[in-house]
């Protein structure tokens, strides 16, 4: 039903009279076409039918207004190509919002003659074709917003004469396949510089060095070559930097330590090498501004600089895969902002320090670094351990020199000694293939939960129940110990623990130790003291203000956006629910529960699943055919998002199989539409009772169909 019992039409009588129209709402949901009379308003100066449901073409008259300075039609329906006088009668117009709509055709030269605009937003549409040269002529254009349309072309060498007023440009994601002019450099009032997800060459020009304003380059994931041009360091305004997935390759320039304000650093590869080689500068102690820097899987060998820990306000810190060696600098402990550190699949070496921010690290953040010991790594820091090490290199030396015959020998001896050693391990303390959680066995969960006492029991799910521990240290574990006589208990484990090893974020849950034998499963997750949403949305105890309940939800959003797009792999949760979003202690969002989980493989949209989620919550794609994608995670988030602020839960008794909660949601929003449409302040645009009397009939009326059995 949504809102289409409101939603009302430009009516030619509504706009043929007028001699002024400045602004028109999109609180009235208005469909149908603009109508030709628009054009015929005398002193039109700004027109805003933005967010509406508005199809069809866009009248020519509608931009002969020649008092308009701005014309916005961004997020509807409209379509076709736009006229080709477009521009040519509005000498005033200072800014035109096209966004968010299905129009084709080129973007007209024509544009051009509005001398005055300041601000041209075309973004996704379908326009194809080249930049026009002529937008040169737009000497006062501030903003210029390209994203998201199919020009498959190139970047005319005259973007360099483009207005010097110029402060933004993006066009990601349009298909652009040429170099980047090193008429880039005219632009020096530039701001923000984004082509990403394109397909640009060349390299970098050394021109950027003239862009003294710029804050933001994102050329993320293009095929540009060479260097990091040592030119950037002339930005003193610089804010971020985003070349990640491209073919960059050379050193990181020392000097871009100069630039005080520099807080975000992207060169990590992901599916597209960088080639970037040497030791991360010793002046990176310098970048005192930032808060993110990522160079995974990258060429880059050597050792972490000591200088690193005088980066006070860094949160994010990505080394993976990048043939680190040496040692985790001590200096690092004084990090303590630091919120996320990834050092796996290195070659690091001796103890991980004590203290500051690496009290909240699990050995997640260290995997696949054989030479580390300490905590939260399994391996214990011994004299021996360290003898050890210095033995393990001097016959890896030995090894590499004897020939290919000895090491094949090697490594068959190697593989026989695993195999038994396995069979030796005890099996409370089967640690996971997937990744090495801190040890713990069934007699250390037994003690700390009295037993498994029912005093200790904090709530049970699907596959098993959840258990209050307090380790010696005064440490409080959550416990989730797998009932294994329930049908996919042991899948469910395993799917748990592959996602949660692999996944980072501040909105999702950590796994900090797991147990596994034949007979015992059991994961310690990170603790949240503020228990479950679900208390806190349906308990008499509790209570979230409207602020709290968004701030959650956004939480909830963040971590989703995550595991469908920020991994490798887009993941679905497929069973999203108040008491799977827990609240840490100062009330921030934290997704759990990810035994349904499905991971979608390349090329992957949609996948087919036996495994059924809550009902209420599912999908109509899922509960019919068992079709799980990132979209069922997004209805299900929608059912979420109404019983937060509702406080009803989908399987609440008022609600039968005619009337579920979005229906109820469907006819209270229209209500309160409608009260908001008798309430707004400007007396020209309130209707009147005849139309409120005919909404609410046409609410009933509706109602009543949609509940019919």
């Amino acid at each position: 039903m949504g809102h289409a019992n409101l939603t009302r039409t430009i009516k030619p009588i509504m706009v043929g009279q007028q001699t002024i129209f400045t602004f028109f709402s999109n609180q009235f949901h208005l469909s149908g076409i603009i109508p030709q009379e628009v054009g015929n308003i005398s002193k039109l100066e700004l027109l805003n039918l933005e967010s509406n449901r508005l199809r069809g073409f866009i009248p020519l008259k509608l931009f002969n207004g020649l008092t308009a300075r701005l014309i916005s039609v961004a997020q509807n329906d409209l379509s076709g190509e736009l006229p080709s006088t477009i521009g040519a009668f509005l000498p005033n117009l200072e800014e035109l919002y096209l966004w968010g709509n299905e129009f084709t055709g080129t973007i007209l030269t024509s544009i051009s003659n509005a001398s005055r605009l300041r601000t041209l937003e075309l973004s996704t549409n379908h326009f194809t074709g080249a930049i026009p040269h002529s937008l040169g002529n737009l000497r006062l254009l501030e903003q210029l917003w390209l994203d998201e349309n199919p020009l498959n072309g190139l970047l005319p060498k005259s973007i360099g004469n483009l207005s010097s007023s110029l402060e933004s440009i993006s066009a990601t994601r349009c298909g652009i396949i040429s170099e980047i002019p090193s008429s880039i450099g005219n632009l020096s009032n530039l701001i923000v510089l984004s082509f990403a997800f394109n397909s640009l060459t060349g390299v970098i020009p050394t021109t950027t060095k003239w862009l003294l304003k710029l804050q933001m380059i994102d050329l993320n994931d293009n095929q540009i070559q060479g260097g990091i041009p040592s030119e950037l360091c002339y930005l003193l305004n610089f804010e971020g930097l985003n070349l990640a997935k491209n073919k960059l390759s050379g050193t990181v320039s020392s000097c871009l330590g100069n630039v005080r304000t520099l807080r975000y650093v992207y060169l990590n590869s992901n599916n597209i090498t960088n080639y970037l080689t040497g030791s991360l500068p010793t002046e990176i102690g310098s970048f005192k501004a930032l808060i993110t820097l990522n160079f995974s899987n990258n060429q880059y060998l050597g050792e972490i600089p000591s200088t690193i820990g005088a980066l006070q306000d860094l949160q994010e810190l990505s080394l993976e895969h990048k043939k680190v060696q040496g040692s985790i600098p001590n200096s690092m402990k004084n990090m303590l902002q630091l919120r996320h550190l990834d050092l796996s699949f290195n070659n690091l070496e001796r103890p991980i320090p004590h203290g500051g921010p690496f009290t909240n690290f699990t050995n997640l953040s260290f995997l696949s670094n054989e030479a580390l010991c300490g905590a939260p790594w399994p391996q214990p820091c011994t004299s021996t351990f360290q003898h050890e090490s210095r033995t393990k290199r001097i016959v890896m030396i030995v090894l590499l020199a004897s020939g290919s015959v000895i090491l094949a020998m090697v490594i068959s001896i190697f593989l026989m000694r695993l195999k038994l050693r396995k069979k030796n391990l005890a099996p409370t303390q089967n640690l996971l293939p997937m990744a090495t959680f801190e040890r713990a066995s069934l007699h250390e969960f037994r003690q700390i939960t009295n037993g498994f006492s029912e005093s200790n029991l904090r709530g049970s799910g699907s596959f098993g129940s959840v258990y209050k521990g307090i380790r010696e240290n005064g440490m409080v574990w959550p416990i989730k110990v797998f009932d294994l006589q329930l049908e996919g208990a042991f899948k469910n484990f395993d799917r748990e623990c592959e996602v949660l090893s692999c996944l980072r974020h501040r909105n999702l849950t950590r796994a900090i130790s797991a147990c596994s034998s034949p007979d015992f499963k059991a994961l310690v997750l990170e603790y949240m003291p503020n228990g479950s949403l679900e208390k806190w949305l349906h308990s008499n105890h509790h209570f979230l203000n409207i602020k709290q309940r968004l701030d959650v939800m956004i939480d909830v959003a963040c971590g989703l956006e995550y595991l469908h797009y920020g991994y490798s792999t887009p993941i679905v949760h497929c069973d999203l629910k108040p008491s799977n979003i827990l609240l840490d202690q100062d009330m921030v969002g934290h997704v759990c529960d990810f035994g349904i989980a499905k991971l979608l493989g390349d090329e992957e949209f949609v996948v087919q699943t036996k495994t059924l989620a809550t009902f209420g919550y599912i999908a109509p794609e899922y509960g019919l055919e068992g079709l799980v994608s990132t979209s069922s995670d997004a209805y299900t988030f929608g059912i979420l998002l109404m019983e937060a602020f509702t406080k009803r839960k989908p399987k609440d008794e008022m609600f039968t199989e005619e009337l579920s909660l979005r229906r109820w949601i469907e006819c209270i929003s229209s209500i309160l539409q409608l009260g908001l449409s008798c309430t707004t302040y400007a007396l020209e645009e309130r209707i009147n009772m005849k139309e409120i009397l005919r909404a609410l009939q046409k609410i009933k009326l509706q109602f009543i169909k949609d509940i019919a059995p």
